[in-house]
């Protein structure tokens, strides 16, 4: 009888040579896993500290509505229950607050979700996207998986005087031909912060050919107070290859329950529906966003917190001769100065964390999330204790 590998401890030697990489699909054996922000509870573990604030991900820190909160308890009832398929509700309630019609709306296990539905959709070997140097790490993630090409567009130089770092229309444009199938542009982008006014990202749309589709990804969209920012959904009838991608996870405070949508055409929503997943939002995250739409108090509340506080961590930065990215978003980006290392982590030892942007081409650069004055005022302290 033979014997049993795992009895004898021998290995089979028709699996020795196994090699999953190989056996993977070309563009995933390049990727490289997404590194989000150090959670707190880590940090606290590895370093023994307590009362440490994560300043890297951009949340909320005024954390939900207190009505999605409610909502989102009162549905762990169903539990047991499949969600909506379709998320009805919630696909209505965002219909009609967009002016479309509900077969527009597609909803999505965060915005991340729906811009991997979209890569899924329309790129492949022998099709490429364009994107804009030191956008969102997503961008090239969702393109290298389905193996498509990417082309980076260069940025704006770092002296630009209104937007230092954003994106280049025109470099973008240049990499537009028949090949092109999706175009990503973060507006307002991040880790940078910076935007495009009506006038500049309208035109660039129109230029769009029509075997292009353009993805206009407004995750900060309600933080965003300048009077020439555009509302992209707007121009559904006009650009039907345009789609507009939201995100429950900043202003909503609902980032851990991952809730996104896309506004698009009904013919672009349909193909989206052909590839998301059934039930892949699930009842909590449905309830807990119809609520959070309804409360436009905690809205208020998040973006004068974070007016207030962009404008504390700009100045203060400047004050200490570092430069800043301009920004719309709920997060600064600024130059150390040096290799930011090193002060990364005497600031992880002094229990706050930031987040390094070395890996979106921005090396000697930090990003650090808005937050209430005093975890501004703290961040600060770390800070300047790491630049002595």
């Amino acid at each position: 009888m033979a014997s049993n590998p795992s009895v004898s401890g021998q290995a089979d030697p028709a699996r020795v040579d196994f090699d999953p990489v190989t056996l993977a699909v070309a563009g995933v054996q390049r990727l490289s896993p997404y590194q989000p922000g150090k959670p707190v509870a880590t940090l606290e573990r590895e370093l023994g500290i307590t009362q440490a604030i994560k300043l890297a991900s951009n949340e909320n820190p005024l954390g939900p509505s207190p009505l999605a909160v409610e909502a989102g308890h009162a549905a762990l009832a169903d539990a047991h229950v499949y969600p909506d398929g379709n998320g009805f509700e919630l696909q209505s309630r965002l219909a009609e607050r967009h002016g479309v019609a509900p077969e527009q709306i597609t909803l999505g296990n965060g915005s991340n979700e729906v811009l991997e539905l979209i890569a899924r959709t329309w790129l492949a070997p022998g099709r490429a996207a364009v994107f804009s140097a030191h956008a969102f790490a997503v961008y090239p993630l969702v393109t290298q998986a389905v193996n498509a090409e990417a082309r980076v567009a260069p940025a704006l130089p770092a002296d630009h005087p209104a937007q230092p770092f954003g994106h280049d229309l025109a470099a973008m444009q240049s990499r537009v031909n028949a090949d092109v199938r999706v175009v990503f542009v973060a507006n307002p982008n991040n880790p940078t912060g910076t935007w495009l006014d009506t006038a500049a990202l309208e035109a660039f749309v129109a230029a769009m050919p029509a075997t292009t589709v353009i993805v206009v990804d407004e995750a900060y969209f309600e933080y965003v107070e300048e009077a020439s920012y555009p509302d992209t959904t707007q121009w559904l009838d006009r650009f039907p290859n345009l789609i507009v991608t939201r995100t429950f996870s900043k202003i909503q405070g609902l980032a851990g329950l991952r809730l996104g949508y896309a506004v698009s055409s009904p013919g672009v929503a349909e193909l989206l529906n052909r590839v998301r997943q059934p039930f892949n939002v699930n009842a909590v995250a449905q309830a807990a966003g119809l609520a959070a739409l309804d409360d436009a108090a905690h809205v208020a509340k998040s973006v004068a917190i974070n007016r207030a506080g962009v404008r504390q961590v700009s100045e203060a930065l400047r004050e200490m001769g570092l430069r800043v990215i301009p920004s719309v978003g709920n997060f600064v980006t600024f130059d150390t100065g040096r290799d930011p290392g090193p002060v990364y982590d005497v600031m992880l030892r002094e229990g706050v964390i930031t987040r390094p942007v070395e890996n979106y081409g921005l090396p000697g650069h930090l990003r650090v999330t808005v937050s209430t004055p005093e975890d501004n005022d703290r961040f600060l302290m770390a800070l300047k204790k790491a630049l002595a």
